[in-house]
């Protein structure tokens, strides 16, 4: 009886370490420290977004999230970096305009979109025309009348070419048939900067970026891009509002992972990023950078970038752009 109830016990000694084992196998993302890949310098509006997003992931999971910037070829740089690594221990911070423009203007891009699987459309807002308060322009017919007039030599900021700030003004330049000149920045940050210097008199801009100096009387807001008002600037109209609805656009910045990562590690990275996502006090922190916090699912995000790739496509062909690296 002595040697059954010895035998019996270390079997189910066994049985509990097998268990402990397969747990800690099992145990769920992040098991080492993970990197937030930015393509932009510091400051604009894309970093304190993945700034706020690896606090709030250190938060929930326990974990150690890192934010990398490396700006170059409009997010080009950032990209292959991210898809060298396969075990789910980087993440990629992708923009509309990486996305959905960088394909149709970069003629030797070395990655492509599907070789990314979208784990969250995080935040998405419009964009806001702005101008420095020299020119003397309360709106947008007053804007109009300013801009026609050639002794003003009129130029527009983008935040960078090839995307939609640059494309926006690129239209609106074509729709008053005006003789503007695109001067283009490295992220929004240098571009709000030279629109307040007065280096430059209006441009495009990132709605996070602008609403600051908005709110000081420091840049005058003409129109948001959106479909509606934000209310963020309830006051300012949309382009749709002052005659220019087919410039309407919003932005959005995704977080993505290489489609090379294990399936069964994505929907763990994914549970965690929406768990974050989730998080009251995160999305406050979100909206207090004049961000709007969307719930798409994967299928309409993935709908949504085709939708983005088709239109950007044919308004870079249309224009001629051509990025380089």
């Amino acid at each position: 009886m002595n040697r059954r109830t010895t035998t019996r016990a270390l079997a189910a000694l066994m049985t509990g370490l097998c268990m402990t084992g397969g747990a800690a196998m099992a145990q769920t993302w992040p098991t080492k420290p993970v990197t937030i890949m930015v393509g932009v310098p510091a400051g604009g509006a894309l970093d304190p977004f993945a700034r706020a997003l690896a606090d709030q992931l250190n938060k929930t999971t326990g974990g150690t999230f890192i934010v990398d910037n490396r700006p170059g070829a409009n997010g080009n740089l950032s990209a292959e970096m991210a898809l060298k690594a396969t075990d789910g221990n980087t993440l990629w911070i992708g923009t509309q305009s990486m996305m959905t423009i960088n394909p149709a203007a970069f003629a030797q891009l070395r990655w492509k979109p599907s070789d990314f699987v979208p784990v969250l459309k995080a935040v998405e807002a419009p964009l806001v025309l702005v101008t420095n308060p020299s020119v003397k322009a309360k709106n947008f017919a007053e804007l109009e009348t300013w801009v026609k007039d050639p002794a003003n030599k009129a130029s527009y900021a983008s935040f960078s070419p090839g995307t939609p700030s640059h494309f926006l003004g690129y239209q609106l330049n074509e729709k008053l048939k005006a003789k503007m000149v695109h001067i283009p920045y490295k992220g929004s940050a240098p571009q709000i900067t030279d629109i307040l210097g007065g280096q430059v008199p209006f441009g495009f801009t990132q709605l996070a970026a602008a609403t600051p100096q908005i709110k000081e009387g420091k840049l005058t807001a003409i129109a948001v891009t959106g479909p509606k008002r934000s209310r963020y600037l309830p006051d300012v109209p949309t382009l749709a509002e002052v005659g220019q609805g087919d410039l309407t656009t919003t932005i959005w910045f995704g977080v993505f992972v290489p489609r090379s990562t294990d399936p069964k590690l994505v929907e763990q990275i994914r549970s965690a990023v929406l768990k974050a996502h989730k998080e009251p006090a995160y999305r406050a922190r979100l909206e207090m950078l004049n961000f709007d916090v969307p719930d798409a699912s994967i299928p309409e995000f993935e709908s949504e970038i085709a939708r983005d790739t088709a239109r950007w496509a044919a308004l870079v062909k249309a224009t001629g752009f051509k990025a380089t690296d």
